[in-house]
């Protein structure tokens, strides 16, 4: 692939990438606040989905390891396996807050503020990781392996934050749940 070629390709990437990251986040944030009518909660998702993020967090470190190892084959397809674990999280992360109520955290002291330092930063960091990922992605997509590797050093460290930041998150707040 030319060079021209290769920036046309990167700026319809950066068009889709950006429309992306601003619908995800406004999405989730208006079907959060929607409940279906008459619905049993969907209690059984929020173990499923930390350990979404849980499994995540492993097959990163585990992509990294096969790069590392030269094996980009591997890393390719735990990258796009840890993509779609992310959209499945995403999936059943909404279906669980259309269905329950928020749970509010029970604990006091100290640990209250460290669980939402964690929250706020986690939730924070789960935006701003989606053009990271995209772009990243996108990068390896269009062999500049290059820029991929510069973009992946800074992608990384934070999804693997959001990831290992849901399971925290997750085991926190379980005990306060209603059901």
């Amino acid at each position: 692939m030319n060079k021209l070629n290769k920036t046309v390709k990167e700026r319809k990437f950066n068009k889709i990438i950006t429309i992306i990251s601003i619908l995800v986040p406004l999405v989730v944030a208006v079907l959060f606040g929607v409940k279906i009518p008459n619905s049993e909660p969907l209690e059984f998702l929020p173990p499923i989905y930390a350990s979404i993020n849980g499994l995540t967090a492993v097959l990163l470190i585990y992509a990294v390891w096969a790069i590392k190892n030269g094996n980009r084959v591997l890393h390719q397809n735990i990258m796009s396996a840890c993509i779609i674990l992310s959209i499945l999280f995403l999936l059943m992360y909404i279906a669980y807050h259309m269905t329950a109520d928020s749970t509010s955290y029970g604990g006091v002291g100290v640990i209250k503020y460290v669980y939402y330092f964690i929250l706020i930063s986690h939730i924070i960091l789960s935006i701003v990781i989606i053009p990271l990922v995209l772009k990243t992605y996108a990068r390896a997509y269009l062999k500049d392996f290059e820029r991929h590797r510069q973009l992946a050093r800074i992608t990384f460290p934070i999804w693997l934050y959001v990831a290992v930041t849901g399971v925290i998150v997750y085991l926190m707040i379980s005990p306060y749940y209603d059901y």
